[in-house]
């Protein structure tokens, strides 16, 4: 298998699909020989989305709604024959940014997301037991949620989303299943858009923060989703890499 085919003959599905992180990571496992259920909102427009790029099937799928991840197994199945890779990318939207202060608000995000991530990765597991390169790859939330005030309460949402992790691949990896997490910084997507604009001195104070000295785009997450995808994470597992230009100084 040559190098520009790294994923060719593996069936993935990614949620939130249609746009920011979740469009960059379908386009670049299709680039690398995926087939890919890209799944979305009906008011997403998933289903035309990516019409014309081939190995790509959108669905409408509403991932709140109690029988979702029951169906997106089933669709997983009808529609690509299987299950080797699922990325749980899930709209962490709030009303507004989270300070360190806002314990309820914090609470409901934890609790609505991480829910998600645990019913979908639990729904995986049987079907990837078939797998001959079971990954499944969990996506953090953005700095652009918390308020500039909001340090421990990103850093209590990270730790949440690497407890969960930890736990789902000590019940997997018996079963070859890799399951490991993606902590991004501030990435610029439609919806931390939205906020960097109303917000200007947060989006400042991100960059400032970043050795990188920028703000990241959808891609730079889907290159490390891409690793975490491939054989070259076959020994890794329960772990997560931070994605957010490194700390500055």
């Amino acid at each position: 298998m040559s190098d520009a085919l790294r994923l060719f003959g593996l069936k993935a599905v990614v949620t939130e699909a249609a746009s920011g992180v979740g469009e960059a990571v379908v386009r670049t496992f299709v680039k690398q020989g995926a087939s890919v259920l890209a799944i979305d909102s009906a008011a997403s427009g998933v289903g035309t989305h990516f019409k014309g790029l081939r190995n790509v099937s959108g669905m409408v799928l509403d991932l709140s709604q109690a029988d979702a991840a029951k169906m997106l197994v089933e669709a997983a199945d009808s529609e690509l024959g299987g299950l080797d890779i699922l990325v749980n990318n899930f709209d962490w939207q709030v009303e507004a940014p989270i300070g360190d202060a806002d314990e309820d608000a914090l609470a409901e995000l934890l609790r609505r997301v991480t829910g998600r991530m645990s019913a979908f990765c639990t729904a995986a597991l049987k079907p990837m037991q078939k797998s001959p390169a079971g990954r499944i790859i969990n996506i953090g939330c953005g700095r652009a949620l918390f308020a500039e005030n909001g340090a421990g309460a990103y850093a209590s949402a990270r730790q949440a989303v690497a407890r969960l992790t930890s736990e789902l691949a000590a019940e997997s990896g018996e079963f070859g299943i890799m399951v490991n997490y993606i902590q991004p910084g501030a990435v610029m997507t439609p919806v931390s858009r939205g906020i960097f604009a109303a917000n200007r001195e947060l989006r400042d104070r991100c960059i400032q923060s970043s050795a990188a000295r920028r703000l990241g785009e959808p891609v730079d997450i889907a290159k490390v989703v891409l690793f975490f995808a491939t054989d070259d994470s076959g020994f890794v597992s329960g772990t997560g890499i931070v994605a957010d230009g490194g700390a500055a100084a």
